[in-house]
């Protein structure tokens, strides 16, 4: 008897944690509704996908897009992704419309076939990204990473930054130690000098600077533009190309405001990110906002982009960029 109470309690739980199972899988390909801001529409459902803090946080807190999307009849979709990966797979598989990137993903996503394609860019952000170093450390140049652990994201932005940094004093990256740890492991690496230097981004470099006195080895300038983009798939943003402009135009009004309300946004982002007041005021503060239409010059950076990560083997197929790039005479 007491077997077969046994045999129900652990079939009930191993259904609970089936369902459970399911449903974080559900959350990561296909992200979290934000239903209040959610709004109605007749002519269809845009599907935006972001990341806290995000440019497309920003336009959600600002509200032009959502209204100018609802104003041409269309409902605006919000849904909240942990990380970038998840978000790229939600967009290669349908389930969103657009969704906003850092530089890496859409070459990586690129390289494995997908169909994702750039709407447009954000302006520089190079100033929040930086090759740190814990306090009191003895490192004064990039020549001195040489044989020291360095750590870093594979696969994002700041690995490109890294190896760029690298090979402008003729460094390669088997000559330093990199270990690939996601930000917050960056953080407690360099925070118990498991590392010598980690290279990242905001707001983990600002978080960084205020509460544990990291030291800027570099930041990205003269590496990496370390830009945003905005990403779509080739059949949706080719057959729609009405909501395209709206996107882009709407995107660059957004920011636009965002510079000028930056101390509104550094409060909202404190709160939303569970930021220091001034960890949020220095990221907000240092980066000035805006949209560049994609162009000659940002599918050049795209392209080295490709080229590195081809040649130091962290992409397995060698692309052109320039596929991904949906011209308004297309």
């Amino acid at each position: 008897m007491k077997n077969n109470v046994f045999k129900k309690i652990a079939a009930i739980i191993v259904g609970v944690l089936w369902i459970a199972g399911v449903w974080t899988g559900y959350q990561h390909l296909y992200g979290t509704d934000n239903d209040s801001n959610n709004s109605s529409g007749s002519a269809g459902t845009i599907t935006i996908g972001y990341q806290r803090g995000d440019i497309f946080n920003l336009a959600q807190i600002e509200g032009g897009l959502k209204e100018r999307l609802n104003e041409a009849g269309y409902k605006v979709k919000w849904k909240q992704f942990t990380d970038g990966s998840a978000l790229m797979e939600a967009l290669v598989a349908g389930s969103i419309d657009y969704g906003r990137t850092g530089n890496t993903p859409p070459v990586v996503s690129q390289s494995t076939g997908s169909d994702v394609v750039y709407v447009t860019a954000s302006s520089s952000k190079y100033e929040g990204s930086a090759i740190l170093t814990p306090e009191g450390s003895t490192i004064a140049a990039l020549t001195d990473l040489a044989g020291k652990k360095v750590a870093v994201s594979k696969g994002s932005s700041a690995h490109y930054f890294l190896i760029k940094a690298l090979e402008s004093v003729d460094l390669a990256p088997e000559d330093v130690d990199i270990q690939y740890l996601d930000p917050s492991e960056g953080r407690i690496a360099l925070e118990n000098n498991q590392v010598d230097a980690w290279v990242v981004w905001d707001p983990y470099t600002a978080a960084a600077q205020e509460e544990m006195n990291a030291q800027i080895l570099t930041t990205a300038e003269g590496f990496s533009t370390d830009r945003d983009f905005i990403l779509s798939s080739k059949q949706f943003a080719s057959e729609n190309t009405d909501i395209n402009q709206i996107v882009v135009e709407e995107m660059a009004n957004s920011l636009d405001w965002v510079n000028n309300h930056k101390t509104e946004i550094a409060e909202q982002l404190a709160e939303t990110l569970k930021l220091d007041a001034s960890v949020a005021e220095l990221m907000v503060n240092r980066r000035t906002y805006g949209m560049d239409e994609i162009s000659d010059e940002i599918m050049s950076e795209q392209q080295d982009i490709a080229d590195t990560f081809y040649q130091y083997g962290f992409i397995d197929n060698q692309i052109t960029v320039t596929d991904a790039w949906l011209k308004t005479s297309d």
